[in-house]
Order: structure tokens, then sequence, then C-alpha cells
């Protein structure tokens, strides 16, 4: 049997366009542990859905989705709160959209750092993007910075790293490098409202369209034509 020795690393997957093309770069650089946290989202089963796809895709064998209540509980958000809705894009502003889950990265990646010391894994891969994004906090080179050094204090020998490697790149040259490496983007979603079909309103959906429009190519998902669109 031949062993491996690329490097053990965990990958946070939630289904979308971002996440998708950080786990193709994990897969292809490091031996990689799929995570999923799911928290009540309204598109929490076609995000499920779309992290099983992919890494059955990718051929990531060894998977984890934990359910986090909190989230939900606590509220706050669009997308955990039915009573608040999910603005179109053309509505936001400078402010942090009510599509903002408030610290949830922090959540997902307690969870990530907790396997990485059982597995034996020293990366944790996410794919947070600060440019062409909705301004979420936790999406900040900064955060992820600080949070590298909670990992040193906090875990029983340290050498856990966070990485980030789309953080700095444009929605569009994130498309481009998904599609150099084959990330299978027709299996993603990143509608913040729909399972069905993507509403191309939201922000997340219009940032989609918008990367993959310039990026020359065309986005495989489903999407309501636009005259239905409301």
């Amino acid at each position: 049997m031949i062993q491996s020795h690329k490097t053990r690393a965990i990958v946070l997957l939630s289904g979308g366009m971002d996440s998708c093309v950080c786990a193709t770069l994990a897969a292809r650089d490091c031996e990689p542990a799929a995570l999923h946290i799911s928290y009540s989202q309204r598109t929490e089963s076609r995000e499920r859905d779309s992290f099983q796809l992919i890494c059955d895709q990718l051929g990531i064998q060894e998977r984890l989705i934990v359910r986090n209540e909190a989230l939900k509980l606590i509220g706050g958000s669009a997308l955990t709160d039915e009573r608040i809705q999910v603005p179109d894009s053309h509505s936001l502003g400078r402010d942090i959209p009510v599509t903002y889950v408030p610290f949830r990265n922090a959540h997902f990646l307690a969870v990530a750092v907790s396997w990485a010391e059982v597995l034996g894994a020293s990366k944790i891969y996410i794919g947070a993007v600060e440019q062409d994004s909705s301004g979420y906090p936790d999406c900040r080179p900064a955060y992820y910075e600080a949070f590298n050094k909670v990992i040193d204090a906090g875990t029983k020998s340290g050498g856990i790293e966070i990485v980030t490697p789309l953080i700095a790149m444009r929605k569009s040259e994130i498309v481009r490098l998904g599609l150099d490496l084959g990330a299978p983007f027709d299996l993603t979603w990143s509608c913040y409202s729909r399972e069905d079909r993507a509403c191309g309103l939201c922000d997340s959906c219009v940032l989609r369209l918008r990367a993959f429009r310039e990026a020359g190519s065309t986005d495989p998902l489903p999407y309501i034509p636009a005259p239905q669109l409301v």
C-alpha cells in the first residue's frame, strides 16, 4: 500500500462557489477531510447536498457534518430568521447586510480546529473572500491572522494554520481559477433564499453571476427566468 506524504488538512466546505474552489485546491495539494456545518440556514438541505456531491467529485472520503443549533437560536440574520427578509442586492448599502450571521465563522473554525487536533491535520482551508463580497467582518485577513494566534495559544501542540487562498482574489479570478482546476461549479449552490432554482436577486446570486460574466463564462446553475423574478 502506497503511503501518502501529503499534508493532512481540514477543508470547510459549505457547498458554495468559493468553498468549492478552495476544496479543489485542498484536494490537489493536501490529503483533505471535509467539514460541513449546518445551522438551520434557509438553503440548508441544498447546501448539504452540494457538500456531498462535491466531495464525491473531488474524491474526498473523510467527511464530517455538524449541526450548530446556537446560530439559529441567536438569530439576527436573514439566513436564520424567517421573519427577516433576504434583501435584493440593489437594496444593499455600505453597511453590513442582514445576511451576515453574527460571528459565524468563529463557530465553524472552532469545530475545524477541534477536528484537526484529533486527525493530526496541520492546515484548515476556508474559502473566505474579502474583495467582491458582502463585507462580512469575519472574512477579513486580520480576522484569520488573529484566529491563528488563538489556535497557537489554545491547542495542545499548536502547529495548526488557517489557510485562506482566495481571500485577496476577485470573484472573477476565483471563477477562472476554478475553471482551470476543473472545480465542479455545477454541483455548487450560492443562493441565499431558494433551493430549487437560484433567485438571481440576492447579494450572493448577483456577485456570482457577475463573476462568471466577467470571467467570460456561463454560470451552470439554474436561475428563475427574469420575467418571473419578484
